[in-house]
């Protein structure tokens, strides 16, 4: 018997999962159906109560594991996950969404292409909670995306969907370590701005979505964007990253986190206005133009008040979520 371990293949995909038996086949067939085979899955079902480790049971590839564990929040079935992963890649794949058939080849060549860089990403698209595979998008984001050096832009606002659009180098996820697992909402974009800080990332060319992400009514975006406070452990572990204010200076971090907060106050207003608190969401949307004005930002303010006199057609980024 040879005591020879397998190759190690050229991207694990980790996916934290909890109570999403309903959407977790869709992922599990995307991945299944990549024009690239060197791939590992692994999906951690972080204290299911609805099946969810069954319907994964029923995918029987051994190049998907499942782990069980009990309920821990996402950033611990995350960091679960990299402790097991095998692969030289890595992709942080949300259990409700699903990739397109070519995302990991798109990906991998970028990747290869770049040395330089930790990590590549492209187009995504966002689809309606009950979608499947072949449904068209209710919006598709497409670019053109910044390349290079994405610190500074990143650090004011969250450039990405979430990971399933991103292809990470393993030496670059390993030296940044675990995902905070105190931090339950914007854990990802404090998670992105680590491995900014080791490097640049390249951009997958084309307008193709490598990713559909469902909007869900139970997502913690829907429940937690619209308030405030729900960004404060994320801010507050970006900002007093030593490394962050070693990188920019002092000054530097203290003009763009004044600029985040502005972002995020758009981002409540706009939220709150969705979910059908208009004055509330108003006020969150002048303070941020107060803050950090540019005329697309003005005109949309300007929308935001215009809204009971235009056609629902017109609404734009505050349409309303369906009841």
């Amino acid at each position: 018997m040879s005591d020879a371990h397998p190759p190690a293949p050229a991207v694990s995909i980790l996916t934290p999962a909890y109570d999403v038996a309903r959407f977790i086949g869709t992922t599990l067939d995307s991945v299944l159906a990549q024009t690239t085979p060197d791939w590992e899955m692994v999906v951690v079902d972080d204290g299911s109560q609805d099946g969810t480790a069954a319907v994964v049971a029923t995918r029987r590839d051994p190049r998907i594991r499942l782990i069980r564990q009990g309920n821990a929040g996402v950033s611990a079935a995350r960091s679960r996950a990299m402790e097991a992963a095998r692969g030289r890649a890595i992709l942080f794949l949300d259990a409700d969404d699903w990739l397109a058939p070519d995302a990991l080849a798109r990906l991998s060549t970028a990747l290869r292409s770049a040395p330089q860089a930790v990590g590549a990403y492209g187009a995504f698209a966002f689809v309606a909670e009950d979608s499947e595979p072949g449904d068209p998008p209710l919006r598709r984001k497409t670019g053109p995306f910044p390349a290079g050096d994405i610190l500074e832009r990143l650090v004011i606002q969250n450039l990405f969907a979430n990971g399933g659009h991103l292809l990470l180098r393993r030496e670059a996820v390993d030296r940044a370590g675990p995902f905070l697992s105190h931090v339950r909402y914007g854990e990802d974009w404090e998670y992105w701005i680590r491995l900014a800080l080791q490097g640049q990332f390249t951009v997958v060319p084309g307008a193709e979505p490598l990713l559909f992400v469902r909007q869900r009514t139970g997502s913690a975006y829907n429940r937690m964007a619209r308030d405030p406070a729900a960004f404060r452990p994320a801010m507050q572990a970006i900002f007093e990253n030593p490394a962050l204010v070693e990188r920019l200076g002092a000054e530097r971090v203290g003009a763009l986190h004044r600029r985040a907060e502005a972002e995020n106050a758009w981002i409540a207003g706009r939220e709150l206005i969705r979910h059908g608190q208009r004055s509330m969401g108003l006020a969150r949307l002048r303070a941020s133009v107060a803050a950090a004005p540019s005329p697309k930002r003005v005109l949309l303010l300007a929308a935001a008040h215009a809204l009971p006199v235009l056609p629902q057609r017109l609404h734009g980024p505050f349409t309303a979520y369906p009841a």
